[in-house]
């Protein structure tokens, strides 16, 4: 597992591994993570559902539920199939951009 830390946000991506594999290793390291904002790369899978994007909802409702952001980055799904609870872009740019309009919207209380 590779984390790429940019001040209060960890990008996390792993490569060589399935999906289960990953989730793994993520639950293991999201102690050191978790005061963190989250961003989840998951470029390295050739091949993604909306099923396997839900596999990741308890540790983002989780983490939302704790103040901070949690995002996965793919382009390799529809986004209108994906559920509004869980948050999907398809850059990584996308995916910092996203985590600052949530901590505006944190500093501002809405």
């Amino acid at each position: 597992m590779i984390f790429d830390k940019d001040g209060t946000t960890t990008i996390v991506f792993q490569e060589n591994t399935t999906l289960s594999g990953f989730l793994e290793n993520l639950k293991k390291a999201y102690p050191k993570l978790k005061h963190d904002n989250i961003v989840i790369n998951l470029f390295s899978f050739d091949k993604l559902t909306i099923n396997d994007l839900l596999e990741f909802l308890d540790i983002s409702n989780a983490h939302k539920g704790s103040g901070q952001s949690f995002v996965l980055v793919t382009d390799k799904l529809n986004y209108d199939e994906i559920p509004d609870e869980i948050s999907v872009v398809p850059t990584l740019q996308e995916a910092k951009d996203l985590i600052e309009m949530e901590e505006i919207e944190r500093d501002l209380g809405i």
